[in-house]
This record gives structure tokens, C-alpha cells and sequence, in this order.
């Protein structure tokens, strides 16, 4: 795993700043002009540096696919995304150079002014809930009972697929419902359209077994631009 040079600073910084501590600690000099300066870079401007860095790093890394994996019951949907045989809509998007190991992020996330702000919030709604309840489910219950928290918003398709470009509009279908996909009304996503982006839909009376799962990832997900 390679360490960000930033990962570096922070811990510089730690090490200085538990080194001045200490030698205070120990040898107790007196506190005249420069050592109260001294003291001040170890107890308030340091730390501060490294709990800065640890917060952006932090936020960072929430973007990338290993943190939205790191909870058990979105195994299917990341086994999906990096399936380099998969035609559906996430593994697509993940084959390309804009989304590829922050696929999740890129997909997901709010977008708008206060987009990334509130798609943290969001996250955090989502680590709650794993805590609470989902990480005392089994595979066999996953897709039973986990439901994405709101619909799916067009604005985050049209990040990239503005719906003016010629490869968008020489689709007959999309000009036809030009309106209705600008405003929501009616979803890329929807089965009309491109379908789901994963290739597994909730069931509504059984949960599926680990066999018609793993049948769900091999089918082909609607062809589109």
C-alpha cells in the first residue's frame, strides 16, 4: 500500500509534537517568550496540522472502492463492479479511467454545491446503519432486506451525459423523453431505460439463494450509449 506524502507531514508533525511534550515533561524548562513558543508549536499549531491531514485523508479515503467494500453486505455489488466479464451498467463505469476504483463514489455521490458535504453526512447515515443492524447480516439476507435510501437522482448520470451531446441525442428515445429525464420524472435507470445498474434486482417475496445470485451477475444488463 503507498503512502501519501501528506501521510508523511502528519506523522512528522505527531513525532515533533510528542517530542517537545515530553522533553517539557522531563525537563521542565523554564516557560520564557521562546519556550512558551516552543510549547505553543507543540500543543496547539502540530496537532492541529495532523488532525487537519487525518480529516483529509480520512475523507479521501471514503472515495475509493475498499471503504464501500469494507462492509461485508456490499460484496455482490463490488464482485459486480470489478467483474471484467460483467456488462452491467456499474462495471462498465468502473472499466473507465473517470470512475474506476472510486466508481461507488463517483456514482453515489450528491451532486451539486453542497454535493460532497452531503454525501458525507450521508455515509455516515450509512456507517450507522451497518453498525446497528446490517453487519448482522448473512449473505442470504442481503438483498431482501437492503434497499438503496432514495431513488437513484438523473443529475449524477448527467455529471458525464450532459443530454446535449450527438451520441446522447441521435437516441430517438432520449429526445422523446428529453423533458421528463431533465427533471427527474422519469429515470435513466428505470426498467424502460437502461435498467438496473446492478444486475440484481430485491426480491419481493424470497430471497434468492447464493446460485441464482451468482446466475444474476452473469446476465447481461441492457444495451445503451
Amino acid at each position: 500500500m503507498q503512502i501519501s506524502p501528506l501521510s508523511w507531514i502528519a506523522l512528522a508533525c505527531a513525532v515533533v509534537a510528542a517530542g517537545i511534550m515530553l522533553y517539557y515533561l522531563v525537563r521542565r524548562p523554564p516557560l520564557d517568550a521562546a519556550g512558551k513558543s516552543v510549547m505553543m508549536l507543540g500543543v496547539g499549531v502540530l496537532p492541529i496540522t495532523v488532525a487537519m491531514i487525518g480529516n483529509m485523508q480520512g475523507f479521501a479515503a471514503t472515495e475509493h472502492q475498499s471503504f464501500c467494500g469494507s462492509c461485508h453486505t456490499m460484496d455482490m455489488w463490488l464482485e459486480d463492479a470489478n467483474d471484467p466479464e460483467s456488462e452491467s451498467l456499474a462495471a462498465v463505469h468502473s472499466r473507465t479511467r473517470k470512475f474506476g476504483d472510486k466508481s461507488c463514489y463517483v456514482c453515489h455521490k450528491d451532486y451539486g454545491m453542497f454535493g460532497y458535504a452531503m454525501t458525507k453526512i450521508g455515509g455516515m447515515n450509512h456507517v450507522y446503519e451497518f453498525l446497528s443492524e446490517w453487519m448482522w447480516y448473512d449473505r442470504d439476507e442481503v438483498l431482501d432486506k437492503i434497499h438503496i435510501s432514495r431513488p437513484f437522482k438523473n443529475d449524477n448520470c448527467m455529471q458525464c451525459h450532459s443530454t446535449t451531446g450527438r451520441i446522447w441525442s441521435d437516441v430517438a428515445d432520449h429526445n422523446g423523453l428529453l423533458s421528463d429525464l431533465r427533471t427527474g420524472e422519469t429515470s435513466c435507470v428505470s426498467a424502460g431505460c437502461h435498467g438496473d445498474s446492478h444486475p440484481f434486482s430485491k426480491p419481493d417475496e424470497e430471497t434468492p439463494s447464493d446460485a441464482e445470485v451468482h446466475s444474476a451477475l452473469q446476465a447481461p444488463a441492457p444495451e445503451g450509449p
